[in-house]
């Protein structure tokens, strides 16, 4: 969290607030994270991620709203360029971006870049991550664009639904604004994530089921239309374990969109790794 918490602090241009919710953790973070001024913590007992989702954005009070997890970054100049982006589309009520996957190290896996999604896709492919997505105060009102707290892991999926069936305008802003690391202990591996994934294919219209080959070939094809899976060498800079106070620059001279591992050993072992050597 310390490291999430420092790539919003560093933020410049442009005024924000970062809300913490925390539902009593017991891993040392109490220790310091009501007393860091940079934040403003909300201890409490919630209904799970979505509902302090929920409870973080009714708190706060910008007209440009995200969310983050503990294990995801801002890259450089992200929330200055997000705001300028809605700026010069003044009907634009939603934004998705791009985001960097890396591993615990914080070594490049590959990229992830966004998309306007269809709904016959979302039901199979959800192409946006929330780390990389912005919305406007007055579009999660007039929508009641609140997530339903009903599902724990996939209520994000369900939230984009939502925009498509309300009509509400998404653009896309093809920046790259966040990293997402795999930790080999993210919540969408474990065991509650499959469930909700396999409730979900049950609620999935037939022909969607019947022909879901073909509607992920389109979703590829879409992408590539749209050169989603092409990227020059690019840099990226984030807070490490290895160097929390100030951001390390990441080279990557052979970008992919290949994610290479999600649920690996040798991701579990690089964060225990890190882990052993922190507390050294």
């Amino acid at each position: 969290m310390k490291l999430c918490i420092a790539s919003v602090a560093d933020q410049e241009g442009v005024q924000h607030e970062h809300i913490v919710q925390d539902a009593y953790s017991d891993d040392g973070t109490l220790d310091w994270l009501p007393h860091d001024p940079r934040v403003a913590a909300y201890v409490e007992k919630d209904g799970g991620m979505y509902d302090a989702v929920n409870r973080g954005l009714r708190r706060a009070h910008g007209e440009i709203l995200a969310y983050i997890n503990c294990d995801e970054q801002y890259l450089p100049g992200t929330l200055r360029a997000v705001y300028d982006f809605f700026g010069r589309r003044p009907n634009t009520a939603v934004v998705f971006a791009d985001m960097v996957v890396i591993n615990p190290n914080g070594n490049y896996i590959c990229q992830r870049k966004a998309m306007v999604p269809l709904k016959s896709h979302l039901w199979l492919r959800f192409p946006a991550y929330t780390c990389s997505m912005f919305f406007r105060r007055r579009a999660l009102e007039t929508h009641q664009l609140y997530f339903d707290t009903r599902w724990h892991d996939i209520a994000d999926l369900f939230w984009a639904m939502s925009l498509l069936e309300k009509g509400v305008s998404i653009s896309v802003m093809r920046r790259f604004t966040s990293a997402f690391t795999v930790t080999g202990d993210n919540m969408n591996l474990k065991a509650n994530a499959e469930r909700e994934d396999r409730i979900k294919w049950n609620m999935t219209p037939p022909w969607i089921r019947r022909f879901a080959p073909a509607v992920v070939l389109h979703h590829h094809l879409r992408k590539f239309a749209h050169g989603l899976y092409s990227q020059k060498p690019f840099t990226y800079s984030i807070f490490t374990q290895a160097e929390p106070g100030h951001r390390t620059r990441f080279e990557v001279p052979h970008p992919t969109f290949v994610w290479k591992y999600g649920r690996s050993d040798e991701v579990k072992k690089a964060a225990g790794q890190i882990a052993a050597n922190t507390s050294s």
